[in-house]
């Protein structure tokens, strides 16, 4: 459920920055081991905490049993595609079965699917640096 609270710039810049220094992390990770289902994950945190980064600039704060999913739903608010949805979902389930019932993610998951991911979060973070941008005005 997402509930409406008082839009909270600099939570939004925090957790932005933390999805930034995951993505380093990651480019690290990735240059000396090869887990995809760890990749996966960390790719899901990031995109996790830009979400919630935009909630927080527009004033909302999902919770609740589906809170990931609704989060995601709210990206067609800003022109985020069917297709782009069904990913970051698919992303979403994964990253829960590897977590609640320690499914491996395949290897070809990601050679058929990182690419859209990263350019999704290069699209959220754009979107944000232009919405915190827009509100220090």
């Amino acid at each position: 459920m997402l509930i409406k609270i008082t839009p909270d710039i600099e939570r939004a810049k925090s957790l932005m920055d933390m999805a930034e220094k995951r993505e380093e992390s990651l480019k690290e990770l990735q240059r000396r081991i090869n887990f995809p289902t760890i990749i996966a994950e960390m790719y899901y945190e990031i995109v996790k905490e830009l979400v919630a980064s935009l909630l927080f600039i527009d004033g909302f704060k999902a919770i609740g049993e589906y809170a990931h999913k609704e989060a995601i739903d709210y990206l067609s608010n800003y022109g985020f595609s069917h297709e782009d949805l069904s990913l970051l979902h698919d992303l979403r389930i994964r990253r829960n079965k590897s977590m609640y019932e320690g499914k491996q993610i395949n290897p070809s998951y990601l050679e058929n699917n990182e690419k859209s991911i990263v350019r999704l979060i290069r699209k959220l973070k754009t979107l944000l640096k232009f919405k915190i941008k827009e509100s220090e005005k």
